[in-house]
Parts: C-alpha cells; sequence; structure tokens
C-alpha cells in the first residue's frame, strides 16, 4: 500500500521555523472560532521582530491573543476580524490599533476577501488545524469549520496546516491533501468550547411565540444564545424537522435524540445535518466526530440564500439587539462600536423567506440593562450598523408576541412593533411615532 508519510514528514517544521519563514508582509487567514489556530495566534507575538506588518484575519476569536490585544504591537500587527469576539471588542473599546472589522455577509465573506487582497497584490497565507493525517490517502480533514477555509486553502500563496490530534473528523466538503500544503507543523490543543446558555423566562416566553410559527417538516436554521435555546426546547413534539443551518448548536442534538429531528422530510440533502461550522461542547464535538449523518459545507454553499431557500418550510431564527418602529435591525453594534457582526443572519433570513412556506425570525428580549431601556426604539442609535434591512425583516419577536411585517406600511409596522415592545414603553414609543409622522 502507497504511503503519503514521506510528503508529509518533508513538510514538517517546528512553530519557530514556521512563522519565520513567512513574508515580512503578508496576510495570514486563520481557522475560524473553534478552529481557530491556537498554535500560531499564541506564539506569533513572539516573533514581531520578524515582520515588517502582519495581517491576521480571524473569525470570531475564542481565547486571548496578544498580538491583537497588547498595546506593544500597534503597528507590528493588525487583526482583521469578520467577527468580534470578547477580546477584539475590549481592543476596539481602547482604541486599539490592533483589530478591525470586516463587513460582511457569511456566504460571500471568503470570496470578497479573496479579491480584495489578490487586488491589492497581498500575499496571502492559509494557516489553520486539521486533523493528523491518513498516511495511505494523504487526506487530512478541517474539523469543525468550512466557513471560507476551504476557499482560502484553493487561493492561497502559502498554505500551512497545523496538525491538532483532539481536531475531530467531520463528514462533508472537508477534506484537505497534503500535497496542498507548503507547510506542516504539529500543535496539540484543546478545542475551545462554550457554556450552554439555559434560558430564563423570558427567553422562554419569547420562545413560546417563536415555536407556534415552526410547524412538522420544517427545516430549521438556529442560532446561538438563550433565546435560541429555548426554542429548541419547545421543539421536542414536533415531527420530522431538519437542520440546514450556518452554525451547528448543542440543542440539535437534544431534538435528534428526542425524535423531533429526523432530517426525512428534507427538499434539500434529505437524511443530513447539513451546516457549515460548530461552535458548542465536548460532548458536541464528540457526537459529530465521525457521524455520517452530518454534511458540512462550504459557507459559501450553505449559506447562500438561493441554496437555503430550496428547503421547502424553512424556518430561519436569529437574535438581535435592537429593531426600529420602521423594522430596521441592528444584531451587530452598539451605535458605532462593533459588538459582533452580520455573520449570517442576513443570509439565512433572505434564503428563509425565499422558501416554499419559508419564515425569517428575528427575536429579542423587549428591554435591555435590566428593563431601562427598550429595545424596540423610534430610532437607531446613531451610527448603528444595519444587519437586516427593514425591506426585508419577515417576522419579528418578543417576550409579547410575534408580528409580521412583509408588506406593511410603515405605520403599520410601528404599530405592530409597539404592540409586542414592553408596556412601560408603549406610550413613549407612541409619542415618539406620531413625532416622527409614522401615526
Amino acid at each position: 500500500m502507497a504511503s503519503w508519510k514521506a510528503e508529509y514528514d518533508g513538510r514538517v517544521r517546528s512553530m519557530e521555523e514556521a512563522i519565520r519563514s513567512l513574508p515580512k508582509r503578508a496576510a495570514v487567514v486563520m481557522g475560524m472560532a473553534s478552529m481557530e489556530s491556537q498554535g500560531f495566534m499564541s506564539r506569533v507575538h513572539e516573533f514581531a521582530d520578524h515582520f515588517d506588518h502582519l495581517r491576521v484575519l480571524s473569525c470570531l476569536n475564542m481565547k486571548s491573543y496578544p498580538f491583537c490585544e497588547d498595546p506593544s504591537y500597534q503597528g507590528r500587527f493588525m487583526n482583521e476580524n469578520w467577527f468580534f469576539g470578547p477580546s477584539n471588542r475590549q481592543a476596539a473599546k481602547l482604541g486599539l490599533r490592533l483589530v478591525d472589522f470586516i463587513p460582511n455577509n457569511l456566504h460571500q465573506a471568503g470570496g470578497n476577501k479573496i479579491r480584495a487582497l489578490k487586488a491589492e497584490g497581498a500575499t496571502i497565507v492559509y494557516w489553520g488545524p486539521v486533523t493528523p493525517m491518513n498516511d495511505a490517502t494523504g487526506f487530512l480533514n478541517l474539523g469543525l469549520s468550512n466557513v471560507y477555509e476551504g476557499e482560502m486553502i484553493d487561493a492561497a500563496d502559502i498554505v500551512v496546516l497545523e496538525v491538532n490530534r483532539k481536531v475531530p473528523f467531520l463528514h462533508g466538503d472537508t477534506q484537505v491533501h497534503i500535497s496542498q500544503a507548503d507547510v506542516v507543523v504539529e500543535y496539540d490543543a484543546d478545542i475551545p468550547t462554550i457554556p450552554v446558555l439555559e434560558p430564563g423566562p423570558v427567553e422562554q416566553e419569547i420562545a413560546s411565540h417563536i415555536a407556534r410559527l415552526v410547524g412538522d417538516g420544517a427545516t430549521l436554521q438556529i442560532g446561538i444564545g438563550g433565546i435560541p435555546n429555548a426554542v429548541a426546547a419547545l421543539l421536542s413534539d414536533k415531527k420530522d424537522l431538519g437542520i440546514h443551518t450556518e452554525m451547528f448548536t448543542e440543542s440539535m442534538i437534544d431534538l435528534f435524540d428526542s425524535g423531533a429531528i429526523t432530517n426525512r422530510k428534507k427538499s434539500l440533502w434529505p437524511n443530513k445535518f447539513v451546516f457549515t461550522f460548530a461552535l458548542g461542547s465536548r460532548r458536541m464535538y464528540d457526537w459529530l466526530d465521525g457521524n455520517p449523518a452530518v454534511l458540512e459545507l462550504r459557507g459559501s454553499y450553505v449559506n447562500d440564500p438561493y441554496v437555503i431557500a430550496q428547503n421547502d418550510n424553512m424556518v430561519s431564527i436569529n437574535t438581535a439587539i435592537t429593531v426600529d418602529l420602521t423594522g430596521q435591525v441592528c444584531s451587530e453594534s452598539l451605535g458605532p462600536v462593533q459588538y459582533s457582526g452580520t455573520g449570517g443572519q442576513l443570509d439565512t433570513h433572505r434564503g428563509a423567506q425565499k422558501a416554499k412556506n419559508g419564515k425569517g425570525v428575528i427575536a429579542l428580549r423587549s428591554t435591555a440593562k435590566s428593563g431601562t431601556l427598550s429595545t424596540i426604539v423610534p430610532m437607531l442609535p446613531e451610527g448603528s450598523a444595519v444587519t437586516v434591512p427593514r425591506q426585508d425583516l419577515d417576522w419579528v419577536a418578543t417576550e409579547y408576541g410575534a408580528v409580521q411585517l412583509l408588506g406593511r406600511t410603515v405605520s403599520e409596522r410601528a404599530q405592530a412593533l409597539i404592540s409586542i415592545a414592553h408596556p412601560e414603553f408603549r406610550a413613549e414609543l407612541t409619542a415618539a411615532a406620531e413625532k416622527l409622522g409614522y401615526l
């Protein structure tokens, strides 16, 4: 039997050798979230003297890394990020020129960035974690994320694979061959996990309104957080649900175990969980590892609204920070301060609406800051990013009900949204709507 081990061994370098082999100016793309390149990201600052200016592109940093948080590295490193995590928020809040945000829709994130980098003449490096190689075939596996990773490997000038024995093997468009790699670095690290957010009474009430919109045989996209978890908990009595989602979440395993998810009635990829990345617990990663019922495909496919729309009875459930009275949704910023990112929210919301009998749902608590602020507002705060434009907004749900806005006038929208705002703010919102000429 032929073996690719010699090819592999010839590419193995130490972390120091691999980092110092990079150009002094380059754009280095990391794997995403659970598949971030922990070896590179935790040590690249040690070799700051090697670089003139290194752009490190990542998405939802899960851990704390000096290269994008320590002020002493300003000018030497820049972390360009598609979706801010806690460390990026803090650096941005402090005004450090170490982080920058890349506005994007998830299904276009990789392709758009590749085009921009090539137009600039930048050297593109992909550096991401993979499973150990199958010696007989020469294939390694991308593990828990293929949002943009596959595209970047195809486009990169230099490919560095960070082999981690703790990366799970996932079925789908997840294979990368050793012949595609220029350098291999061996670095074992635990895969980042996140806790399951237990829904409180308010989330459970919001979920009750959303659950009524989900019929038997629906295909779901469920986001992350207390509200989506609460929705999932209320769907266990449904029949033949399917999954076509950006992110695989813990609640999907629970719904499968309860018998609610079978994937059998899906009109696209029946019998398969379809997603583009996974982030959750060790239990989830073990469940996904080698599971033939899951299919992790590229984000450019999974999140394409035209692909999503091929799922009959598609329901997309996402959360927001605030919604104005005309239906503009902000899910990613606090005024002009970037908090998270668009991610796949607009992709899935649009795709669900285009599906036969589909629904796009945006959910939020009616108040914030311990009930002192209404999340339904006359106008978005100055500088807020519009994640879902008002002409795209379908359903909105709070703990006070769910309303559909498509096809409604501004006046009708304002009245509908006020009806699901917290009662203490309804008079104030009505007065503001009248002043703005909405009512």
